[in-house]
């Protein structure tokens, strides 16, 4: 999967602005290249969350682990939740880490830095994450969406709006 197959799946879910840091819009230089998902069915970068998943293109200060600073490498961060991070992993997102390679390729793993917090990360994903990842991604929305509809007071039992 490229960086734009990523992004134009996940745009194509309902409500999310997807928001490309670049030179001259304010952004930290740091940010520059990588991309952040958030439900905001509105089109404005909701102040009081965070995204539900991002692209990140290059070792940030205090998450190089991935090793991104290698040619043609980005990894994907989904913010999973605690029950698909244990489903995913075998272990609870605050249970000490197994080992692995966090920047092994193509590979469903506890976010290196933020994996504390139910976030897990696909390195370069390709044909063995394909599935998983959009799955992923599914899901990450559905709870940014109903995470969003509770704080509108607009939330059912299934995370949609009333009415």
């Amino acid at each position: 999967m490229t960086i734009d197959e990523i992004t134009d799946f996940v745009s194509a879910l309902e409500g999310v602005l997807a928001v490309r840091p670049g030179p001259g819009d304010g952004s930290p230089e740091i940010s520059w290249g990588d991309t952040f998902f958030y439900h905001a069915p509105d089109g404005v970068v909701p102040t009081a969350a965070q995204p539900f998943a991002t692209i990140v293109t290059k070792d940030h200060p205090g998450d190089a682990a991935s090793r991104l600073d290698r040619p043609d490498t980005f990894r994907v961060n989904v913010a999973a939740g605690r029950e698909e991070f244990i489903r995913r992993t075998g272990r609870a997102p605050r249970d000490p880490a197994a080992g692995g390679d966090p920047g092994a390729g193509d590979t469903v793993l506890a976010h290196p830095v933020y994996g504390s917090l139910g976030w897990l990360a696909v390195v370069n994903p390709g044909r063995r994450t394909d599935t998983a990842l959009r799955e992923l991604l599914r899901h990450a929305h559905h709870l940014a969406r109903a995470r969003h509809d509770r704080r509108r007071g607009t939330a059912t039992g299934d995370g949609g709006p009333q009415g």
